[in-house]
C-alpha cells in the first residue's frame, strides 16, 4: 500500500488542481473526507486558536502540534500535510521536525522562512530569515526524511517584507535546495501568483484563506483562473473555522432566546441529530469490531443479553 506521502505525489502528478481544506480537529477532518476532498491540510493558525485559545503568534510548540496532528492524521484516510511553523528552530531542530511529522503519518509539512516565534502569514509585523538559513533549513529537512515522497513545502513570508523581486529569488533558491512545492503566503495579486508560478519551476500552492468571502489580504481570486495560471494546490485554512465559530454562535444565540422565552426550540437547521454525529465518527464500524473482539460476556455488559 502506497504512504501517504506517495498518496500525495501522485495527486500532484496527476495534474489537476488540488484543493485542501484547512483541518484543526477530528470533526474537521472527517467532515472534509465525507465531502468527498482527496486531501486535506492542517491548519496552524486554527489549532493554535481551538486548541490553545491563543492568537497564532509562535507560542504553540512543536510537542502540541504535533500530538494534534497526529490523531487528526489517524482519523482520516486521506492523505493530510501539516502546518510545522518555522521548524521549531534551526536546522537541526528542523531535520527533528521532520522525522516526527513524517513518523505521525502526514503526508506532508509547511516550513517557513519566518524568524521565530513567527506570526500568522497574514498578520503585520512579520519577519523573515536570511535566504541562506531557509536553504539549510530546507537541505535539513530533505535530509530527514526516510520515505523520499514526503513533501517539503517551502513557505516563504517575503513577499509582505522584501517584495516580488527578492520572493522569487527565494523561491528559486528554495527549490534548488530541494523544496517540493512552494508556498507564498499573503499573495497580494493575481499578478504576483503568475510571477511564482513561472518562476519556481516546483507546484505552488496558495492560500485562500475563507475561501467562500473575502478578505483584506489575498484577493478572491476565482479557481479556474487559479488553475489557468498553473497554480497546483489551494489551501483553505479559515473556511472551516470560520462556519463553525458562525454556527456555533447562531447556536447559542438560540438558547439564550430559548432560556428569555422559557419554549423548548426544535431547530434541525442550526444543529445535526446525534445519528449524523454518530455516522461521521464511525461508530458503526467500532460498534462491529467489538463485536468482533469482545467477549460475549463484555458484549453483555456494555449493551445488553439481546445485544
Amino acid at each position: 500500500m502506497p504512504s501517504q506521502a506517495q498518496r500525495f505525489r501522485d495527486l500532484l502528478a496527476r495534474g489537476d488542481l488540488i484543493i485542501a481544506p484547512g483541518v484543526y480537529d477530528g470533526y474537521s477532518a472527517r467532515l472534509v473526507e465525507a465531502a468527498g476532498f482527496e486531501t486535506a491540510a492542517t491548519s496552524g493558525a486554527a489549532i493554535s486558536n481551538s486548541v490553545l485559545g491563543i492568537d497564532d503568534i509562535g507560542v504553540m510548540g512543536l510537542a502540541e502540534n504535533l500530538g494534534h496532528c497526529r490523531n487528526i492524521a489517524r482519523s482520516i484516510s486521506i492523505p493530510l500535510t501539516a502546518d510545522a511553523d518555522t521548524g521549531y528552530g534551526n536546522p537541526m531542530n528542523v531535520h527533528y521536525t521532520v522525522q516526527q511529522f513524517e513518523q505521525a503519518g502526514l503526508a506532508g509539512i509547511n516550513i517557513e522562512d519566518q524568524v521565530h516565534p513567527k506570526r500568522c502569514g497574514h498578520m503585520p509585523g512579520k519577519e523573515v530569515v536570511p535566504l541562506e538559513e531557509m536553504v539549510k533549513k530546507i537541505e535539513a529537512a530533505c535530509l530527514a526524511r526516510k520515505d523520499d515522497a514526503f513533501v517539503i513545502i517551502a513557505r516563504t513570508d517575503a513577499l509582505a517584507v522584501e517584495g516580488i523581486e527578492k520572493t522569487l529569488e527565494r523561491i528559486r533558491a528554495y527549490v534548488a535546495a530541494g523544496a517540493d512545492m512552494i508556498f507564498p503566503d499573503a499573495a497580494r495579486s493575481e499578478e504576483d501568483i503568475k510571477r511564482i508560478v513561472d518562476a519556481s519551476g516546483a507546484p505552488v500552492t496558495i492560500n485562500m484563506g475563507f475561501g467562500i468571502r473575502s478578505r483584506p489580504t489575498t484577493p478572491t481570486i476565482p479557481l479556474p483562473t487559479l488553475a489557468k495560471i498553473g497554480v497546483r494546490r489551494i489551501s483553505l485554512p479559515r473556511m472551516l473555522p470560520a462556519a463553525a465559530i458562525l454556527g456555533m454562535s447562531r447556536a447559542l444565540d438560540c438558547m439564550k432566546e430559548t432560556i428569555r422565552t422559557g419554549v423548548p426550540a426544535d431547530r434541525p437547521d442550526l444543529a445535526v441529530g446525534i445519528d449524523d454525529i454518530m455516522k461521521l465518527m464511525g461508530y458503526d464500524e467500532m460498534r462491529a469490531l467489538e463485536r468482533r473482539l469482545l467477549t460475549f460476556e463484555q458484549l453483555s455488559e456494555k449493551y445488553g443479553s439481546n445485544d
